[in-house]
């Protein structure tokens, strides 16, 4: 048997997919599924899944945050998405499996059997470790690039046209020195690991700003700093000896 665990934020399309594994490959056992990302990260970690379908578009965490918090991660993936330009590319390098929806049967059953032959093979996990790397390396091969994953698109920007980011619950908007502005599907904490931490600092709970592109610095009790284009942004009292520190080295 496939143990199998579901992650959706529609509650429909987790109905429908487990009457399709029911109906359709009885080789399938559901061990868990759920509507909030958060909540499922505790299941997939103690009751180790072999197969991981997982939705891409949600509201709490996207699929791709997700996979970032795990600690157990030697199961297959299928994403399944309503979105056929969402990364396409890489799955298809990786041999990730991806369901559009709605989701046909045929398509279902034969990415099932490609989990099982991995699971009989002994390499269940191989495409999911394959596709982690893949990313890694599309990073360090960015020249300082970092990409931003979006509703409909993933963008690749340079973080020294990064102006500063600005915390919207699990998502974030990072204003460009063009004047452009990107949401992205992260939280402040989770864009921070991907800049540079040597050109930015976290000010503010809510701001992120580019080292090099800070004006001026206004004291008092955490003051506020002017970036180029202007824009005032507040600096929280704990923050402020740290942002002192790399302004006045």
């Amino acid at each position: 048997m496939i143990k199998a665990i579901i992650v959706d934020d529609e509650q429909i399309a987790i109905k429908t997919l487990k009457w399709e594994l029911e109906t359709n490959c009885t080789n399938v056992e559901i061990l868990f599924s759920a509507n909030k990302p958060k909540a499922a990260i505790h299941a997939i970690n103690t009751m180790k899944p072999d197969v991981l379908f997982l939705d891409i578009e949600m509201p709490e965490l996207d699929g791709f945050q997700l996979l970032n918090q795990l600690e157990f991660k030697n199961f297959d993936l299928i994403f399944t998405t309503a979105y056929d330009h969402y990364a396409i590319k890489a799955l298809k390098l990786n041999a990730i499996d991806y369901l559009l929806k709605p989701i046909e049967k045929e398509e279902l059953v034969l990415a099932v059997d490609k989990v099982l032959l991995n699971k009989q093979n002994e390499t269940l996990g191989d495409n999911l470790k394959s596709y982690i790397q893949y990313n890694l390396q599309l990073l360090d091969s960015n020249n300082g690039k970092i990409a931003l994953p979006m509703e409909k698109k993933i963008v690749l920007v340079d973080q020294s046209e990064i102006l500063y980011c600005e915390s919207d619950g699990s998502y974030t908007h990072v204003f460009m020195i063009t004047g452009s502005k990107h949401m992205v599907s992260k939280n402040l904490k989770q864009l921070s690991q991907q800049l540079d931490t040597n050109n930015f600092i976290r000010i503010h709970q809510s701001y992120i700003v580019n080292l090099n592109l800070i004006k001026e610095y206004y004291r008092g009790d955490g003051g506020e700093v002017i970036l180029q284009n202007g824009k005032n942004i507040p600096v929280s009292r704990s923050k402020k000896n740290d942002l002192l520190k790399h302004i006045l080295k």
